[in-house]
């Protein structure tokens, strides 16, 4: 990577990641023990198609602990399970990166757009596996009576982290249709 683009790189990690917790806080937050609503996860998705791997993950990391210290955090396990844990797992998007410029060059916006819903379906469902484990652990009491800590715990996390993936994945599209370059850096 030449110099240029090194800083390029963690400039743009860096707002991506301050572009998250600003999206977090217009988040829903309807739930007791912590989860919300929100498009927080579109800046580490976005980084996650514009460099891969390295931009994904480093942001969701960043991101991550910027959510660890103004987080709800009992634990200190819980709070790295539920915030740089799970957020640098968001960055799995990366995995259709490839495909996404790929399919882009070859002007097929269906299979662009596929390829985009399929990769934050990937890192939302990372960071779902990450929720429900922590909330297997540490929320366990908050299940009701009568209903298995683990069905809770999917339950619960699935309320908020879905609709997030579904509305992130609406904005992205919305983004890319607009601007299909957002998603692209090439040095």
């Amino acid at each position: 990577m030449r110099s240029k683009s090194k800083v390029l790189f963690i400039v743009e990690v860096a707002l991506f990641s301050a572009l998250a917790s600003i999206l977090d806080l217009f988040s829903f937050k309807a739930w007791g023990q912590g989860g919300s609503i929100s498009l927080q996860m579109v800046p580490i998705f976005i980084m996650s198609f514009r460099w891969g791997w390295r931009g994904g993950l480093s942001t969701g990391l960043v991101f991550g602990l910027l959510q660890l210290i103004t987080g709800y955090v009992i634990n200190p396990i819980q709070g790295l399970l539920d915030y740089p844990i799970a957020f640098t797992l968001v960055g799995l998007s990366a995995i259709t990166a490839k495909s996404v410029y790929k399919s882009a060059k070859q002007k097929n916006k269906f299979r662009m757009f596929s390829f985009i819903t399929l990769g934050c379906f990937v890192g939302s469902f990372a960071r779902l596996i990450i929720h429900i484990i922590s909330a297997m652990i540490y929320f366990g009491a908050g299940a009701p009576k009568n209903q298995a800590v683990w069905v809770y715990a999917i339950i619960y996390n699935t309320s908020y982290v879905f609709p997030s993936f579904v509305f992130s994945v609406i904005l992205i599209s919305i983004l890319v249709q607009a601007r299909e370059e957002i998603i692209f850096y090439r040095v």
